[in-house]
């Protein structure tokens, strides 16, 4: 069933109008994010961009619903939902777990012949071909709240919060499940070219992993350093979002 311009589903989160858009963004949040994230991308680039964030089981409004452990079939997900869209000249952005999963996602999309990027924009995170069982998933609460705390991702009041944290790290196990059992199938590449951005002082992301997504791609790759960790994404989020007008502008 095709989901026309401005409407929203499960998956499929609009902000804002973008009625009249010439140009789409989806993003991908991280591990333990919501599509909430990227409001503000979206109250920044609409309406002349269709900003649709994806909003994943288990989390906001979707608690209910348990996470998808398995990242290739919450890749096979997304891509159903993504294909239903009007098609539009369209970026992808992901950040972190939401990098390989926009990566998966895009390969289904070009497989298809339907709704594939024109680019893919990477943050804060190894390349496919660098992931590793770092068996986050099966430690205590405290030692979870041990890994958020060293990427410095979430706001240290959360972690008093146990109301919260009661609904949060069920959603974070889960997710860390997803992105600690995948792994790449070798020679697996897409065509559209792969813009990568990360931070100098990413705790889980050596400049080298970052760079290797160069290898999939058959298009161009480029990699853009910021001072930060792993989330230089909110400490420069200016200079991310003309990251991505940049590309969204060159696709239009």
């Amino acid at each position: 069933m095709r989901i026309d311009d401005g409407a929203t589903t499960d998956w499929v989160r609009r902000f804002h109008d973008a009625t009249g858009s010439t140009a789409r963004l989806v993003c991908f949040p991280f591990a333990g994010g919501s599509a909430g994230f990227f409001h503000p991308v979206s109250a920044r680039l609409s309406p002349a961009t269709d900003v649709v964030a994806l909003q994943y089981p288990g989390r906001q409004d979707r608690w209910r619903e348990p996470c998808v452990t398995d990242l290739g079939e919450l890749a096979d997900r997304i891509a159903g939902e993504l294909a239903a869209l009007t098609p539009k000249p369209t970026v992808f952005f992901g950040h972190s777990m939401g990098a390989v999963l926009a990566f998966e996602t895009a390969y289904r999309l070009e497989q298809a012949g339907t709704n594939a990027p024109a680019t893919l924009v990477v943050s804060g995170a190894r390349a496919p071909s660098a992931a590793r069982d770092e068996h986050i998933r099966d430690r205590a609460d405290e030692g979870l709240l041990a890994e958020l705390r060293r990427l410095d991702g979430t706001d240290a009041a959360a972690f008093e919060d146990e109301g919260l944290l009661e609904l949060a790290l069920p959603t974070l196990r889960g997710d860390y499940t997803a992105i600690e059992t995948y792994r790449w199938e070798p020679g697996r590449r897409i065509a559209a070219p792969i813009a990568v951005l990360t931070g100098d002082r990413d705790p889980g992301t050596p400049i080298a992993e970052a760079e290797a997504w160069r290898i999939h791609t058959e298009g161009a790759s480029t990699l853009r350093v910021f001072d930060g960790g792993h989330f230089f994404v909110t400490d420069h989020a200016e200079e991310v979002l003309a990251e991505l007008v940049k590309h969204l502008d060159a696709v239009r």
